[in-house]
């Protein structure tokens, strides 16, 4: 079993900046890659980034590209999504999520989920 803890969320302006941990434990992360995914009110979940065990390869929605960085510590069993110039469009609640198998952008690959941390950027 694997637990995962997202934090870091809150309150920012547009143009500003946080940054979201995503804490394994149990089973934790070992080989896997992890995910960040977000969910708005009336949409669905929608992938945003993800990030292969060795950290060597992310991949990003278009969406956020060259705003936000993907970046894990193993050692910690801990993944980091560090946003910046965030919009109001990025308001939503985040997930990390563990990755087992298919493309990273589907929800449907990732086995096990936390239980999401709130972003809400003010105009």
């Amino acid at each position: 079993q694997v637990q995962l803890v997202e934090s870091g969320g809150g309150l920012v302006q547009a143009g500003g900046s946080l940054r979201l941990s995503c804490a394994a434990s149990g089973r934790t992360f070992s080989g896997y890659a992890v995910g960040w995914f977000r969910q708005a009110p009336g949409k669905e979940r929608e992938f945003v980034a993800a990030i292969r065990w060795s950290g060597g390869t992310t991949s990003y929605a278009d969406s956020v590209k060259g705003r936000f960085t993907i970046s894990r510590d193993n050692a910690k069993n801990t993944v980091y999504l560090q946003m910046s110039s965030l919009k109001p469009e990025d308001t939503a609640v985040y997930y990390c999520a563990r990755y087992f198998s298919g493309v990273y952008y589907a929800p449907a690959n990732y086995d096990y989920w936390g239980q999401g941390t709130q972003v809400t950027v003010s105009s």
